[in-house]
């Protein structure tokens, strides 16, 4: 009863406060200029606690129906994840002629050796058909006089919990080009002092690529795995833009094991 009676009278207030500006905003074109200078001020106060709230929200709810619809785990896989840039919406929702190694989000950065860096890296909104997350990344790149464009992705502790060589690393990735680029995933397992590279070519644009990463026949010391980050690298990116659709990780033991 008492929650009740707090939302009506919070909602009576929200009226009275709606009314109210808009009032200010009816009478701004002739109002006294002292009056418009305090109303300016008080309405940009306003509107940072206003920006304030959205950001959270649009935060919050973003993350709530994309974990709601979160990647659900391959058949026999005992672990799953979605980078964040693909979840919810980010503080910083671009860059633009950005130096090199530069951070995107906290999981995410961007590596390349162009002297002039005429790149910009955003995220969007996804659209379409067969969407499964609500956001994508775009990589615009224009003059490019470097010989590498990499996209580096972290992935969380619990992907190197328990892991071991009989292990499959899989990685889905939803990829659109404007002209064909040749795109390679690295895996990088660090383990004690040392990293183990795996590297693959992906299959093509446009489509749902599936890589499989397997561990086995790798130097890699199961006992010290600490740390895994996967590089998605591209050949000869120039006047080009890259959409990441989607990312997903996922692993599982090798069947039979």
């Amino acid at each position: 009863m008492a929650r009740h009676f707090a939302l009506l009278i919070n909602r009576l207030i929200h009226r009275r406060m709606l009314r109210r500006w808009t009032r200010i905003a009816d009478a701004a074109d002739s109002m006294p200029l002292a009056d418009l200078r305090t109303a300016r001020s008080r309405a940009r106060q306003t509107r940072r606690q206003v920006e304030r709230v959205m950001h959270h929200a649009d935060t919050r709810l973003a993350l709530a129906a994309a974990t709601a619809a979160s990647p659900p785990r391959p058949k026999g896989a005992d672990w799953a994840w979605r980078p964040m840039p693909w979840l919810a919406p980010l503080a910083v929702q671009g860059l633009i002629g950005f130096p090199s190694p530069s951070q995107f989000a906290d999981a995410v950065s961007i590596h390349h050796d162009c002297a002039d860096s005429e790149l910009a890296l955003r995220q969007i909104a996804n659209t379409g058909a067969n969407i499964r997350c609500p956001f994508a990344i775009s990589l615009d790149v224009f003059g490019f006089d470097g010989s590498f464009l990499s996209l580096a992705i972290d992935l969380p502790p619990d992907a190197a919990q328990g892991l071991k060589l009989r292990h499959l690393i899989r990685l889905e990735l939803q990829l659109e080009t404007e002209r064909p680029v040749k795109t390679y995933a690295r895996l990088n397992v660090r383990h004690g002092p040392n990293s183990e590279q795996i590297l693959r070519e992906l299959p093509g644009q446009d489509t749902l690529a599936i890589i499989d990463f397997d561990l086995a026949n790798s130097p890699i010391d199961e006992r010290r795995i600490g740390h895994l980050w996967l590089d998605l690298i591209f050949d000869a990116p120039r006047m080009n833009r890259i959409t990441l659709r989607d990312l997903t990780f996922s692993r599982r033991p090798r069947a039979g094991v």
